[in-house]
């Protein structure tokens, strides 16, 4: 293995892991606000409230994201009214397309494990609420939504490694993320093993990255929940 190929292209890396770390990161911001509302109107009894989120969960989980990111970058370009919409200058912009992709995409998957969080409410939190004279909107700022955001900690965890390793697509639409900055070395070097085995690493580094923080933030939110350490110390009695 040639150490030289990796030190000497490791700005190029750099560049790549910025670039992912700006992308990954505003698109779960995006995707996050976008799907606390959607997942509160996907519990909605009312059909006609559900059935456009549910299509557009549907959709978004149901095809490649790559196949998505494709229709966007790709796609949008063939119709003329696109073309001479105050959006063109944003979508013809590789970049912008990879964010918008991948907003959405997270979105969809962030959207039904929030509405699988707030279905999993017990019921006699959603009671103590209304006894307590609290409003719908209330309940959901002070009671639904945060009992639901603990139990979606989990699912929502391995969401964001997902997305992390999901963002490798960018480099297919000439973004130099680290996988592109890899695709980069290996075609300078024709040392596959080296590039990629060093995108590796940046992945691995990331991911037990946002491992480590969620568990801080698991133990952070569930800390009323653990047990109480019983003390150990015996009690003499008194003669």
């Amino acid at each position: 293995m040639d150490f030289s190929i990796i030190t000497g292209n490791l700005e190029i890396y750099l560049q790549g892991l910025k670039n992912t770390l700006i992308l990954v990161s505003i698109s779960l911001v995006i995707g996050l606000v976008m799907a606390i509302p959607l997942a509160v109107l996907r519990t909605s009894a009312s059909l006609v409230v559900q059935a456009p989120i549910r299509a557009f969960v549907y959709f978004f989980r149901g095809t490649p994201l790559l196949v998505q990111m494709f229709l966007v970058y790709y796609g949008l370009g063939q119709f003329d009214a696109m073309k001479e919409s105050f959006l063109w200058p944003l979508f013809k912009e590789a970049y912008f397309c990879a964010l918008f992709t991948f907003s959405l995409n997270t979105c969809a998957y962030t959207t039904e494990i929030i509405r699988g969080a707030i279905v999993a409410t017990p019921h006699g939190e959603i009671e103590a609420a209304r006894a307590a004279g609290m409003s719908t909107s209330l309940m959901l700022r002070r009671i639904v939504l945060p009992s639901a955001f603990r139990r979606a900690l989990p699912a929502y965890s391995n969401e964001i490694i997902f997305m992390l390793h999901g963002s490798a697509l960018a480099s297919v639409i000439t973004i130099i993320d680290i996988t592109g900055a890899a695709r980069i070395v290996n075609s300078r070097y024709y040392s596959p093993y080296e590039a990629f085995l060093t995108a590796a690493v940046f992945y691995m580094a990331i991911t037990f990255t946002i491992v480590f923080l969620v568990r801080q933030l698991e133990k952070r939110w569930h800390q009323h929940l653990m047990p109480m350490e019983e003390n150990s110390t015996e009690i003499e009695a008194p003669i």
